[in-house]
């Protein structure tokens, strides 16, 4: 195999902005560094704030000769302690009890979610602050929860509250939620993620509010959750392993194989994956990684996943473009490897399902393209999509090359940027094949992908304009 697959990076970088990232200069530092997707978190910010972001965002990266995404990550219905009126020491063996509101209520604390009562039961754990203090729930007398201390330390209003194991009955939108899904319309993002989905049912309730060519994210962060994952991912646009809650909320020794997991089964189901929380976490405020950070980031790569994710870092950290930086050498090092210029393991041609069930056209077409590269040692895969589909399910075969995704339209020119082993081109001429060949025939060239005389591999769906209609390979001599 030529070198030609390793002139760019297949493994895409997702920045969150915030105080640290939201100067024109940064924003344009973090384009350059090699982000691929800027994140909105609606949890902080006013919405006059969110649209200032978002218009510095889309004035700095619209220039740039590659596109960048943009990601409203909704807060969904996190459970936090109310008005704690300063910070309270817990210790192990306190009876603490706890009561649905924003205010203090004699010497119970404060909880936002009005069901708090409804949904535990005894027994039932309560963690605090990403699990560093633990409480067994002993007694519920609605809408009073009484719970001892297992593992004590300071609590503080606002602090995070898991319930693990714990089916809660908050609906999957809040107010804030139905409020900011109104203002990432009006700010035209790309992608919605939504946060603490539990079930399939809570994708089609954002589905239902938003227009289809905006995608959803599911994010993998409630345990509840990979009871139903097949579900959700088959619901869902694209998935995050937010593994901060999901850290909080399973054994902690699980959470690398349910990393795994996911990230496989988000291949399987051509959903691109996103591996996110703490990967280069002490460079909040060091300008170096630690080693243990590298190796996570390098395993997150290797195990699959199409773009890795940078919150505190970039949003609040010292060193926000020395993080995305820090990821790029990984990035490169890793697919510079001979494991990753070949594809990885996984990577097999469509066959026949776990049910016996014929795989469908797209899937068939994916493995032929992925197989056909390998025999004529094409340096570069091109694919001509309406809605994004078809070069995300050709990316998900994980190819050894390049995916060059012509389309005519810039939400999807966008939406791609963040798509494993994906080079979007947007083609502003008719939409015919002769033009967006041309298209993608240029940039090839312009990049040094490929050489006059090479073949390379382009799959379609005809008619053109008909999302989901992949059915074509066709072989082209440059």
């Amino acid at each position: 195999m030529s070198d030609h697959s390793t002139r760019f990076l297949k493994t895409k970088i997702v920045c969150t902005i915030g105080p640290a990232s939201s100067e024109p200069r940064v924003i344009k530092r973090l384009c350059e560094a090699g982000m691929n997707m800027a994140r909105l978190n609606m949890a902080h910010g006013t919405p006059d704030q969110i649209r200032q972001l978002a218009q510095r965002l889309r004035e700095n990266t619209s220039n740039l000769g590659h596109p960048v995404a943009l990601l409203a990550d909704l807060q969904g219905p996190k459970i936090r302690l109310g008005d704690v009126p300063e910070t309270i020491e817990l210790s192990p063996g306190q009876n603490v009890a706890f009561i649905s509101g924003e205010k203090p209520d004699g010497a119970a604390l404060p909880v936002t979610y009005a069901n708090f009562a409804e949904d535990l039961s005894a027994g039932d754990r309560i963690l605090i602050d990403d699990g560093q203090v633990e409480l067994l729930v002993r007694k519920i007398d609605p809408p009073r929860v009484e719970a001892e201390v297992v593992i004590g330390g300071p609590i503080s209003k606002g602090k995070g509250i898991n319930l693990p194991g714990v089916h809660v009955s908050a609906p999957p939108l809040t107010d804030k939620d139905l409020s900011d899904i109104d203002l990432a319309l009006e700010i035209g993002v790309d992608y919605l993620g939504l946060s603490f989905v539990r079930r399939a049912s809570d994708i089609q309730q954002l589905r239902e509010r938003i227009p289809d060519d905006i995608l959803i994210i599911a994010k993998i962060e409630k345990d509840v959750a990979l009871q139903d994952l097949d579900a959700i991912l088959d619901a869902s646009d694209a998935a995050m392993v937010a593994r901060g809650d999901l850290g909080t909320e399973l054994p902690f020794e699980q959470v690398p194989l349910v990393q795994k997991r996911i990230v496989r089964l988000a291949n399987s189901n051509y959903r691109p994956v996103i591996i996110a929380t703490q990967m280069l976490e002490t460079m909040i405020e060091r300008p170096r990684p630690t080693r243990a950070e590298i190796s996570d980031v390098a395993n997150a790569i290797l195990d699959g996943t199409d773009a890795v994710m940078l919150a505190a870092e970039t949003a609040a950290g010292q060193y926000p473009v020395e993080s995305v930086e820090a990821l790029t050498r990984v990035i490169g090092e890793i697919e510079s490897t001979t494991l990753m210029v070949q594809g990885p393991t996984y990577d097999v041609p469509a066959g026949v399902n776990d049910e016996g069930e014929p795989e469908p056209t797209e899937v068939a077409i994916a493995g032929a393209t992925a197989e056909a590269v390998r025999v004529l040692h094409s340096p570069a895969i091109v694919t001509f999509t309406t809605s994004g589909f078809t070069a995300r399910v050709v990316s998900s075969r994980r190819p050894p090359v390049p995916i060059i995704a012509v389309t005519d339209t810039d939400r999807v020119y966008r939406q791609l940027s963040m798509v494993w082993g994906v080079l979007p081109v947007l083609c502003q001429l008719e939409q015919t094949y002769e033009n967006m060949w041309a298209s993608a025939r240029t940039e090839l060239l312009r990049r040094g992908i490929a050489r006059e005389g090479d073949r390379i591999v382009v799959t379609a769906g005809v008619p053109f304009h008909v999302s989901r209609t992949t059915n074509m390979v066709r072989i082209e001599s440059l």
